[in-house]
């Protein structure tokens, strides 16, 4: 397995030279363009072949049943993990390949809510959103707690700038963490199940902040879940990934997925759908 693993990393290798020779081109109509993408969690390649685009402005749900990779993809998708094979451009460049200030630029035109919201237990709300801030921009401190506080309110949680992370209820630990993503106004937003372990109401409200966010600030969004009514809810296109072809196997909007998609799309989509 490892043999196979180094094999197509060579490969990765010469389609990241030829993209930075010019010989590969980007879509200007996408902000992420994946390409051939194969995953792996240790020496295991969970999902492989993976080519899809993330347009501007778009709810773009990657689902598939647990264990299936979602989150390892997502986690490629932002950078914190090399693929095997293949390549995420955002707009236009490798978020893999460049000098350090390169790759720190690309990812700051990006947003990250990882499942547990993953807050500094030691800081406010306000503090946590205001961390990015302080790292990667020139603002004044007044200005950081001004945008702060507006972030804390464009997710529900005006008044709670000095609240600490053990103060909160899960719902609201999942929205400081969004205010948080939010926190540098990025173009893009990778949110990795935030409705996991909340209850119907408040997953609903999440999923209307989504909506709300996308509305107002044309911010895209890829929402990794297996909740059929988020994904119903939110989602301009959805990407299904099978667990047992480890790659793509649908992608779509999910009421024509639903419709027409392949059997084990339509079996994933139909739980806890009305008749």
């Amino acid at each position: 397995m490892a043999g196979a693993i180094d094999e197509q990393r060579e490969r990765y290798d010469e389609a990241a030279r030829a993209a930075r020779d010019g010989t590969a081109s980007a879509d200007p109509a996408a902000l992420v363009e994946v390409r051939g993408l194969a995953v792996a969690a240790g020496n295991l390649i969970v999902q492989s072949g993976l080519t899809f685009d993330i347009r501007h402005g778009e709810v773009l749900v990657v689902m598939g049943p647990s264990g299936c990779g979602k989150s390892t993809l997502l986690r490629h998708l932002v950078g914190l993990e090399r693929p095997v094979a293949g390549q995420v451009l955002l707009a236009g460049h490798d978020l893999h390949h460049g000098d350090a200030d390169e790759l720190a630029a690309l990812r700051r035109r990006f947003g990250v809510m990882f499942q547990a919201g993953a807050l500094w237990s030691s800081m406010s709300l306000g503090e946590n959103v205001m961390f990015p801030m302080r790292l990667f921009t020139r603002l004044p401190a007044a200005e950081r707690r001004r945008r702060a506080r507006f972030k804390l309110a464009l997710v529900g949680l005006d008044g709670g700038f000095d609240l600490m992370p053990a103060q909160l209820s899960g719902g609201m630990r999942k929205r400081a963490g969004l205010a948080r993503a939010l926190a540098l106004d990025p173009e893009l937003l990778y949110l990795d199940e935030p409705g996991s372990g909340l209850d119907p109401l408040n997953a609903a409200r999440l999923d209307e902040l989504i909506l709300n966010l996308r509305h107002h600030l044309g911010t895209a969004v890829v929402l990794v879940t297996h909740e059929n009514a988020s994904i119903f809810a939110v989602a301009d296109r959805a990407l299904y990934l099978d667990p047992l072809a480890h790659t793509m196997t649908a992608l779509g909007p999910p009421r024509d997925l639903l419709a027409d998609g392949p059997a084990e799309v339509r079996a994933f989509l139909q739980r806890g759908v009305a008749a």
